[in-house]
């Protein structure tokens, strides 16, 4: 049998400005995008502030990158990330990036790698600027993340969160812009990924694993059909 190929994936950590508590669930996400064999964190590993990232490396496989606060007020730790970014990009070795990070001056270099067509996911806290958010593929939650995880340990397969307006205003538009049959069901996949055009939209933003246990939770909004050949369907009720 023949092997499948797996993309190759990138992750780039910007140490000094992400929480090691994240990186389990982190990887847990880019391994839906294939094998993240590139596992970089950068930062100034003589600093305390770093001892619990120091401690995880070997653990997550972790390649630490040192870089010294040459200038007082100064990140090298930022340039060397977009160096080593580019150079990956131009080995063409690489098929998409994480970038955990909530710093804003990784926006250009985000732009750039989609340029290319790579897909990039950002991971980092929610009160993260707006440009970097939009300019990723996909820009997740770390903290929501983590609480998400959690959860899912202490109750596994149970929703953690209630489903706002906002959302459910969101899921109704990309309902009414997919395809629907004649009882007015959408494929659930293609209302995912009419939503997920929102770089913010991710189920795990808002507390959720699957986008069904979503659904699932706006019961009072939407109805959820499996078809025989096991695919879910969506319906809005109002």
């Amino acid at each position: 049998m023949a092997e499948t190929h797996l993309k190759n994936i990138a992750l780039l950590i910007d140490a000094d400005n992400a929480s090691h508590a994240g990186i389990d669930p982190v990887l847990t996400v880019l391994a839906e995008l294939g094998q993240v064999n590139i596992r970089r964190a950068y930062g100034n590993w003589a600093k305390s502030e770093l001892s619990k990232w120091s401690a995880i490396t070997h653990r997550y496989g972790l390649q630490p990158m040192q870089q010294f606060d040459l200038t007082r007020g100064k990140n090298a730790t930022d340039m060397a990330m977009v160096i080593d970014a580019i150079d990956l990009l131009y080995s063409g070795k690489v098929d998409g990036f994480g970038i955990m990070s909530s710093d804003s001056d990784f926006t250009p270099l985000v732009t750039r790698l989609r340029q290319d067509g790579l897909i990039v996911y950002g991971f980092g806290r929610d009160k993260a600027p707006e440009p970097f958010k939009t300019a990723c593929t996909r820009y997740i939650d770390v903290d929501q993340l983590i609480r998400t995880s959690a959860a899912e340990d202490e109750r596994p397969g149970k929703a953690s969160a209630a489903v706002d307006q906002e959302l459910i205003d969101l899921l109704g538009a990309a309902w009414k812009a997919a395809d629907r049959d004649e009882k007015g069901y959408a494929r659930l996949h293609e209302v995912g990924q009419i939503a997920g055009n929102r770089s913010s939209f991710d189920v795990r933003n808002h507390g959720f694993k699957r986008l069904s246990d979503l659904v699932a939770a706006a019961s009072d909004n939407f109805k959820l059909e499996r078809r025989e050949n096991g695919e879910l369907y969506v319906r809005r009720l109002r």
